[in-house]
């Protein structure tokens, strides 16, 4: 085992006994058993060496999720995402904590990841006509939510103790973003150009048209993304 993998070891076992999402870099210099210019050479700082700490207490979580193969129903793998979310940082509240810390002068590389795979799950339910705003908008509301209701469940236990709370949530979101599979036109007129703006910019984004020029493409989206914004 190399210095990085010995340190980022000693890491993250001191991370997942610690009675709070941090750990002090002379603790892992001695549970590694290397000096702390070796530590700062191969992570830069402190920040750094949590973030790759992050990233590696979330791989196997990513990973998972990488490999997870697309329903026929994008919504309720928007739900089933919610869940795994919520239970992953149920699970492992350390890392969880230290993923969203404002400590973290640049966030995790697995938060980033974690943020285009929602995307990705949006962007198929704006193409099959089930999402009421842009994918982006959607992507910010539904990973504040997730992450909201994660770290006060995490840092206020005490506070939430219904069990069904975060599927209450996850209910509340996805329905104010979502419509049911052949829902047909939207009931209220104000609504039917979004709806249908959010779902052509999705498909012209997966099907790369050739009929238009990339200048002409990039041009038509931000017509649809504000006409999908209402």
């Amino acid at each position: 085992m190399d210095a990085r993998e010995k340190i980022l070891e000693a890491a993250t076992d001191l991370l997942a006994k610690a009675p709070v999402a941090d750990v002090s870099t002379r603790a892992v210099c001695e549970a590694a058993g290397v000096g702390a210019p070796m530590l700062y050479r191969l992570f830069g700082d402190k920040a750094g060496l949590l973030a790759a700490v992050v990233d590696r207490g979330f791989e196997e979580y990513l990973a998972s999720k990488r490999e997870a193969r697309p329903s026929d129903d994008p919504v309720a793998d928007l739900r089933s995402g919610w869940d795994n979310h919520m239970r992953f940082a149920l699970d492992h509240p350390n890392h969880y904590r230290l993923m969203y810390s404002p400590e973290l002068t640049a966030p995790p590389a697995a938060a980033q990841e974690a943020h285009a795979l929602l995307h990705g799950i949006l962007e198929r339910c704006a193409a099959a006509g089930r999402l009421t705003v842009p994918p982006a908008l959607a992507t910010q509301m539904i990973m504040s939510a997730n992450v909201g209701a994660a770290l006060s469940m995490l840092t206020r236990p005490e506070q939430y103790p219904d069990p069904q709370f975060s599927e209450r949530l996850r209910d509340t979101v996805l329905d104010s973003l979502t419509r049911p599979a052949g829902a047909g036109e939207p009931r209220e007129p104000d609504s039917a150009v979004p709806v249908a703006a959010a779902t052509l910019a999705a498909r012209l984004r997966a099907e790369q048209s050739p009929v238009f020029t990339p200048a002409e493409s990039a041009l038509l989206e931000q017509w649809l993304d504000k006409l999908s914004a209402g």
